[in-house]
């Protein structure tokens, strides 16, 4: 796996080159697939490249992708890509987006990496092997009360129906926490809970290719996973919680409180 890397490192880097040197020329096609989900023509057209090139690394494995680039291959070991996350910060010249790749192994993600396209910033974890931004190793924060956190989440973009209890949450965040902070990005969340900026990350309403990537970087720098009940469902169970140790058992506690 670890020789994986550097091919990958190279590709994104060749990726960003390509399309994202020049902040005023951002997109020409834009789509909307549903409420508030918008899709560009560069989009699709990372995502192309991303197939064609992880092709090239790894022919045998199949891909899961948000633009439905290929078909989905559900046996044996897969890409599961995001060619933009962060798509609409993208549209509006927001610059926190970064493309976003996993490769699952036998339903388990063995190696994570996330780019952040504007700060070229390369987050990347193989299995076992430690979390790692650029040549640098990082860890998660170390904050020994909740009160010291600074909390990152996501608002839901289609799915409100359980905004209420979403809201009871944020409001115990807000309360209990240095602060909350919405980056519009979830690669990006899991990637700053990685490497300590963040101490948690909580949002619903998720799709695989949002969380798969970034939550790697997070168990290999030292930080905890689950889904909302406290179970392991956090990249196909659309919600997810990432936090450090220290805090997570009260960051549990809020969630389940508020989700009942």
């Amino acid at each position: 796996m670890q020789k994986l890397i550097a091919p990958i490192h190279k590709l994104v880097n060749d990726i960003a080159a390509g399309h994202f040197n020049d902040p005023r020329q951002r997109f020409k096609d834009l789509d909307i697939k549903g409420l508030n989900q918008l899709v560009t023509d560069m989009d699709v057209q990372v995502e192309r490249e991303l197939v064609d090139g992880l092709n090239g690394i790894l022919p045998e494995a199949g891909f899961l992708t948000e633009e439905k680039t290929t078909a989905q291959s559900q046996l044996g070991s897969r890409w599961i890509i995001d060619p933009i996350d962060g798509t609409t910060n993208f549209v509006h010249g927001v610059p926190v987006y970064a493309i976003s790749i996993a490769l699952e192994v036998d339903k388990r993600v063995e190696l994570g990496a996330v780019f952040e396209l504007n700060r070229r910033e390369f987050f990347h974890a193989v299995r076992g092997k430690g979390a790692f931004l650029n040549d640098e190793r990082i860890k998660v924060a170390e904050h020994e009360k909740l009160d010291d956190t600074l909390i990152a989440t996501g608002f839901p973009y289609y799915d409100f129906e359980r905004t209420s209890k979403y809201l009871k949450a944020l409001e115990q965040f807000m309360k209990h926490t240095r602060g909350v902070r919405r980056l519009g990005s979830a690669a990006m969340d899991l990637a700053y809970v990685a490497c300590g900026m963040f101490d948690a990350f909580f949002e619903y309403s998720l799709s695989p290719w949002d969380v798969a990537g970034g939550s790697l970087l997070v168990e290999e720098a030292g930080g905890l996973i689950t889904d909302f009940a406290g179970g392991s469902d956090y990249i196909y169970g659309k919600e997810i919680i990432a936090a450090q140790p220290k805090v997570m058992a009260d960051v549990q506690s809020i969630i389940e409180a508020a989700f009942d």
